[in-house]
């Protein structure tokens, strides 16, 4: 059959600069060349079966309809539980939490519901790359401040510095990715300090709030007063659970801030899975499945860094997340994009560049991979990259 006609009219791209994903483009030449897929952020490895059962006992049950567009009530009932035993603050289920599709839809919704033409959004970088577009797609300006290499820690001076009058809001991410960086009670009040008499929103990418290593406890807005009256606080249970695909994540807010985010989440994704909503609920019971991740996850990289040893690759330090950055510094010269694939072809293991979370082409010689992987496929990259 013929393909379609081009496009007859004129097209003006709103994100003229954007392309595929970077973590597109790794997974994909990961599949062709039979890589260890190292790059992507999700596990090689499943939940627990038990997990799925309890989806399909919903799905038998008939819980397969719409759900209420907030999120079903026993998952954000069980959420508000969570919260207060980890960070003393109580979130009230029916008007302050909201059940998404993912932490990315989290995100651009937040950023959606408030961000006019003309604002400002402060984006700290090295920034998870779907921060930039959702504040250009409403018709804000990201107004970057970088974290310093190699420690990738917040220059509060420097943040205070790039508020002004049309600041609407500042993004920020911890447990950090890429860097794995976690921020201390001194980053939560000097963001305070900075926010403190303004009107400017926080936007808190929390995802990995579950994954911080070495005895550290997460730093979350949602446990600071101050910062939790002005904050949309966001989580993913695909990344706590181990189902990424699954989509399903969450945003505290107070309730005057909630009731703009819902205006948009009805309009951008109405309501999300229901028998996937129920298991998460049920799931949740048991708090191990949450409280131990951190000590699952620091094994994995302790065994990676132990791997990296053997290599020309210089781990940098990892305090949470699940990624590991490392620098190739005593490697090569070549660009990071290029080193990546090669690494993918020649060598057959997967990583994500650096550079492409910056907006400005950058080159500090750094790679990221993914320790979300078995045992096995851990061991078996790092002799591969021994080979390097």
């Amino acid at each position: 059959m013929p393909s379609p006609p081009p496009f007859p009219g004129r097209l003006e791209s709103r994100l003229p600069g954007v392309g595929t994903t970077i973590f597109t483009v790794m997974s994909r030449l990961a599949a062709e060349c039979g890589a260890l897929n190292l790059s992507q952020g999700y596990p090689d490895f499943s939940a627990p079966p038990e997990l799925y059962d309890l989806v399909l006992k919903h799905m038998r049950a008939g819980s397969n309809q719409y759900a209420p567009m907030a999120g079903v009530a026993p998952l954000r009932a069980a959420i508000a539980a969570k919260v207060e035993r980890l960070y003393g603050t109580r979130y009230d289920p029916e008007h302050e939490i909201t059940v998404t599709a993912g932490g990315t839809q989290a995100i651009f919704t937040a950023v959606a519901c408030l961000v006019r033409p003309g604002d400002e959004v402060i984006v700290l970088e090295p920034a998870y790359d779907s921060y930039a577009p959702a504040i250009e797609l409403s018709g804000g300006t990201p107004v970057r401040v970088p974290l310093a290499f190699p420690g990738y820690r917040p220059d509060w001076a420097a943040v205070r510095a790039r508020v002004g009058p049309r600041t609407r809001m500042i993004l920020v991410n911890t447990p950090h990715n890429p860097s794995g960086t976690c921020w201390g009670p001194a980053d939560l009040e000097a963001l305070a300090a900075v926010v403190r008499g303004t009107g400017i929103v926080v936007g808190a990418d929390e995802v990995y709030e579950h994954v911080l290593f070495d005895g550290r406890r997460h730093q979350s807005c949602a446990g600071h007063p101050e910062l939790a009256s002005r904050s949309f606080v966001m989580s993913s249970f695909g990344k706590t659970y181990h189902v990424t695909g699954w989509k399903v994540g969450y945003v505290l807010a107070p309730r005057a801030l909630t009731a703009e985010f819902r205006k948009a989440h009805q309009f951008v994704v109405f309501t999300v899975n229901t028998p996937v909503q129920l298991a998460l609920a049920g799931w949740m019971a048991d708090e191990s499945r949450y409280l131990e991740l951190g000590a699952f996850y620091q094994r994995k990289r302790d065994l990676f860094r132990a791997g990296l040893a053997a290599t020309r690759l210089e781990p940098l330090p990892c305090e949470g997340t699940y990624f590991q950055l490392a620098s190739y510094a005593r490697v090569s010269d070549e660009p990071d994009t290029v080193l990546a694939e090669r690494l993918t072809r020649e060598l057959g293991v997967a990583s994500i560049p650096l550079s492409p979370f910056y907006a400005e082409p950058r080159q500090d010689r750094v790679l990221r991979f993914c320790f979300a992987k078995g045992e096995e496929t851990l061991q078996r990259a790092c002799e591969r990259l021994a080979r390097l």
